[in-house]
């Protein structure tokens, strides 16, 4: 598991990005946030990293703040 801060996160497009505490920005879609949670910048998060063909994605965000 990986952790970071949302950097942004844009509820009607459904997506954003997360900066993780290693530099790299991660690709979020809201399909891997829990339900009925709408993330807010600069919240801290734990998830999993997964290389796509368009880069790097978090998968099974887990808020923790």
């Amino acid at each position: 598991m990986a952790e970071g801060k949302i950097k942004w996160f844009n509820k009607t497009k459904g997506f954003g990005f997360i900066a993780g505490d290693d530099g790299v920005d991660y690709f979020m879609h809201h399909s891997q946030v829990p339900e009925d949670t709408i993330p807010k910048e600069e919240q801290r998060v734990s998830f999993e990293i997964t290389d796509t063909e368009k880069g790097k994605q978090a998968q099974n965000v887990t808020m923790l703040d």
